[in-house]
């Protein structure tokens, strides 16, 4: 379902068919972004493990199919005070979409 600003929500899916947590984006893949960047970051982009994420779209039987995967980088010299200085980067890309027979 696609609410006012745009926005559909997608909850990531466990292997038992478990629903824990809800991502929301105006594509799958700025959802699935949303969840690789809770994945365990390795020391760089090529030394990542790529993680199978599926995202359920809220109020359709479609799931998108991710793999996934983090990792850590220095964040940039013009970062605010705030910001830690190791940061989180994450990458998908789209293995497919099933439907659910529930």
């Amino acid at each position: 379902m696609v609410r006012e600003d745009g926005k559909r929500n997608f909850a990531l899916r466990e292997d038992q068919g478990d629903e824990s947590s809800v991502f929301s984006g105006n594509t799958p893949r700025q959802a699935a972004l949303k969840a690789a960047r809770r994945l365990e970051p390795a020391p760089s982009e090529s030394q990542a493990d790529k993680e199978e994420i599926r995202l359920r779209e809220k109020g359709t039987d479609k799931v998108h199919i991710y793999d996934g995967w983090a990792w850590e980088e220095e964040a940039p010299d013009d970062s605010p005070d705030w910001m830690p200085p190791e940061i989180t980067e994450a990458n998908v890309s789209k293995k497919g979409i099933e439907h659910l027979d529930e």
